[in-house]
């Protein structure tokens, strides 16, 4: 038989240990919240703040232009996609019209071809007609195999248009599914800066936000080089205090990539969408030699950009904090230029 043990009695000192040893826990668990020195750890100033939503908002920015990018190639395979589409139904169209011809044309063949030709010609009330006909009707003969060939022709380029169909499908929707990655990369930076901005006050944050350069009347612009330019300077001077909005490109809110699309669109540049497509647009200029209307971009990964109006200074649309406004161009860590026209 096994053996039975009683149960164990802890000693009263051996209770007061299993209590220490569980405050001890305790304490170790609520030093996550509170220092060293038994205090709460303090809140962190407005300036640490800032530096950390910076670094949120530069990060939600590079995400944005790797959504722009694959948007612009989700609609370029979408535009095309739906031009297979339509030439495909055009096609189709013509094919089922040769296929109704081919098949009245076999079913007369059939309908005639009981007799020898020599019967026909020998029965005939009229041989000079039948013999007409004849002629006519090897040339029909020779209609058919054409007809035939072209319907056979329209069938393999049937299939090509839909296996071609069937590959713009497949890259619609990878795209759609690195969309939907880079919008969450998005909200989720935004709504960590969003958190942080909450725990300042008011005050402080319309500090951190900066003063609103933007009343374009009284704003001086150095003249730009030429027409095309002034009218994309002219076209964000506009623009002032429009607010920023990841992935927009106006009329009523822009992204930083997109205030300059819409500025260049309205001088009758067509520029690509992203900050990475845009610095190789034109050709390259140094930082000496900006003129207005030149575009200036910012950080090693060319996540920002702003259109340069003289002066050392740019308008852009910086985050979602700020609206579109005139700041200095070495206010950010300047990557290149280029000049568009």
């Amino acid at each position: 038989m096994a053996a039975h043990r009683k149960p164990r009695h802890l000693s009263a000192g051996g209770g007061r240990a299993r209590k220490a040893a569980t405050l001890a826990l305790a304490g170790v668990a609520t030093a996550t919240v509170f220092d060293g020195s038994g205090h709460a750890a303090p809140d962190p100033t407005p300036a640490q703040v800032k530096a950390e939503v910076d670094t949120l908002y530069r990060e939600a920015e590079a995400a944005t232009e790797q959504y722009n990018g694959a948007k612009e190639k989700a609609d370029q395979a979408r535009k095309r996609l739906g031009l297979l589409q339509d030439e495909a139904a055009r096609k189709e169209e013509r094919l089922n019209s040769e296929r109704e011809a081919l098949g009245a044309s076999a079913a007369a063949q059939y309908r005639s071809g009981g007799l020898d030709p020599a019967v026909q010609l020998a029965l005939s009330d009229d041989p000079d007609a039948f013999l007409d006909g004849a002629a006519f009707a090897e040339r029909a003969g020779d209609r058919h195999s054409a007809a035939v060939t072209r319907v056979r022709g329209r069938l393999r380029e049937i299939e090509r248009l839909r296996g071609s169909a069937r590959v713009e499908l497949a890259a619609l929707s990878s795209r759609r599914a690195e969309l939907e990655r880079h919008k969450a990369t998005i909200d989720g930076k935004l709504t960590s800066a969003r958190r942080l901005l909450a725990r300042l006050t008011a005050e402080d944050r319309a500090r951190l936000s900066g003063p609103a350069t933007g009343n374009p009347a009284p704003m001086t612009v150095a003249a730009a080089p030429n027409a095309r330019a002034a009218a994309a300077v002219s076209y964000a001077r506009q623009k002032l205090g429009s607010p920023y909005v990841w992935g927009a490109t106006g009329p009523d809110a822009f992204d930083c990539s997109g205030l300059m699309q819409a500025a260049y669109r309205a001088a009758g540049v067509a520029l690509p969408r992203t900050t990475y497509a845009q610095i190789d647009t034109g050709r390259r200029i140094s930082r000496d030699a900006l003129r207005p209307g030149d575009l200036v971009f910012f950080y090693s990964g060319i996540s920002h950009v702003g259109l340069y109006i003289g002066d050392g200074r740019m308008i852009h649309a910086p985050n979602p904090s700020a609206p579109v406004r005139v700041a200095p161009i070495d206010q950010m860590p300047f990557a290149g230029a280029t000049r568009v026209v």
